[in-house]
């Protein structure tokens, strides 16, 4: 069997590879089906793709909704359906359909919604796909392993007129919601500065050696878009969010829930200029990405006001700030679905505070806020409550209102630009200055070829198309 070409940024602009190029390189063409008007007593039906982690989280909370099913599942890994299933039954679960490759699910008409909870470097493209088949996508974070695939997801969103939400479940969080309205309302004056904070303990990854791929697991099909590679049982499984050709370090694991409520809390955009500083410290193993990372946004608001925010990634022992992480902070720990501690294990410090002229505002990154108001530092207003990030996307699949997702796609993109511009920036060893309008790094071709491809090339057939 010939070796699948690889298809770098620079060919794929050369040759003009559309839509129509991928189906002759064994890619995908779908007609969108149409709109469908969901009654009251209408199921919506579910294909969760992506099993061996957070998509068992989205099997569940789905099962939990009214109305809707969980009618199939898409996993490359025999091994971990045959388990889903067997859980599923002991759930009392209806039997779902089983597929491996989703673009077979996604010929399907029965189904409605497919639900990505597979690696980085999947997201877009499966998004993609989703949106041209006429399915409505939930897809998790980050949205994309680029900044470029991003962008053409939200295309794809818009073009089909998909309702797509992102996975950073704090924007349904009740006490979260709360909060930004709070800050929007001036309770802790004009807002200068936010920081995101990523503290959570992460044990060496090890080494591991080079093995035949196991029973069961379809590795062309896992692989996707990615250079294929030998596989090891650190670049599959979990271990592959610390490779840079699937994903995006802690930064853009854990990380991206806190930057995404920081750019909500501070009211920004797009940044002007970013710059970054870390690296893989203590451990000899196999991660490229950095374990501990700093990096520093500056923002021009239209009345010509500059706001700044500020990241860390630490990815062992540490303090808490602003009692985030503290059982007195209020609230529950992080749950399972956004990557909670052991009970009985140490306490990670996940979150977010705002700075203003008045007082500061904490969020623990899920369900609580608190703040301190004035030069004394007063106990100011707080809240604890949760939400639920699905039921808020299948309630806008049924009634069709894109502007009531709490986590719209576009929303996601911008976080996620502001992810991958972090990482070209500590890759790079230089600050970007970064046009909001044109969305590209300002005379620095280097880092605007990793904000769009990384420089790995896309391994046809699995290419993200230029015109969606």
């Amino acid at each position: 069997m010939p070796k699948p070409k690889e298809v770098n940024r620079r060919e794929f602009l050369k040759n003009g590879t559309t839509a129509a190029t991928l189906a002759a390189l064994g890619g995908v063409t779908f007609l969108t089906k149409p709109e469908r008007v969901f009654g009251a007593n209408d199921r919506v039906r579910v294909c969760v793709v992506g099993l061996h982690g957070q998509g068992w989280a989205h099997v569940e909370e789905y099962s939990r909704l009214p109305g809707v099913e969980v009618a199939a599942l898409c996993e490359i890994d025999d091994n971990v359906t045959n388990q889903r299933l067997s859980e599923m039954e002991k759930k009392g679960l209806p039997k779902p359909k089983t597929f491996v490759d989703l673009r077979k699910a996604l010929e399907d008409k029965t189904i409605d919604v497919i639900s990505l909870a597979t690696p980085n470097h999947w997201h877009s493209l499966q998004g993609i796909w989703g949106c041209q088949a006429g399915k409505d996508v939930y897809v998790e974070k980050p949205m994309s392993h680029n900044w470029f695939e991003g962008r053409q997801l939200v295309r794809a969103a818009q073009k089909y007129n998909r309702i797509v939400q992102h996975g950073t479940n704090s924007r349904s969080g009740a006490a979260i919601i709360e909060g930004v309205k709070k800050l929007r309302e001036g309770l802790i004056g004009e807002i200068y500065m936010a920081r995101g904070l990523c503290f959570k303990w992460r044990k060496s990854i090890g080494k591991a050696p080079q093995e035949p791929v196991p029973a069961g697991v379809n590795y062309d099909l896992w692989t996707g878009p990615a250079p294929m590679k030998p596989f090891t049982r650190n670049r599959f499984h979990y271990n592959w969010h610390w490779i840079w050709d699937t994903g995006n370090g802690d930064f853009g694991n854990q990380g991206i829930h806190e930057l995404d409520l920081a750019v909500w809390g501070l009211g920004v955009k797009f940044p002007t200029k970013v710059s970054a500083i870390g690296g893989h410290f203590m451990f000899d193993d196999d991660q490229e990405t950095p374990n501990t990372l700093n990096v520093a946004y500056e923002f021009v608001m239209p009345d010509g006001k500059k706001k700044m925010m500020v990241f860390e990634t630490r990815h062992w022992i540490s303090n808490h700030e602003a009692l985030i992480g503290d059982p007195s902070f209020g609230g529950g720990d992080i749950p399972v679905a956004l990557g909670a501690p052991a009970p009985s294990g140490p306490k990670n410090t996940i979150g977010n505070i705002f700075y203003g002229a008045n007082g500061y505002m904490a969020m623990n990154g899920y369900d609580a806020y608190r703040t301190w108001l004035g030069q004394e530092q007063a106990p100011g207003p707080s809240n604890s409550s949760g939400g639920n990030n699905w039921a808020n996307f299948i309630d806008c699949v049924r009634s069709r209102k894109k502007e009531n997702l709490n986590a719209p796609i576009e929303e996601g993109h911008v976080s996620c630009t502001l992810l991958h511009l972090g990482n070209a920036a500590y890759r790079l060893g230089r600050t970007l200055k970064f046009d909001p309008a044109t969305e590209q790094v300002i005379g620095d071709e280097e880092a605007n070829l990793l904000l769009r491809d990384g420089d790995r090339g896309y391994r046809a057939p699995y290419v993200v198309p230029e015109e969606v």
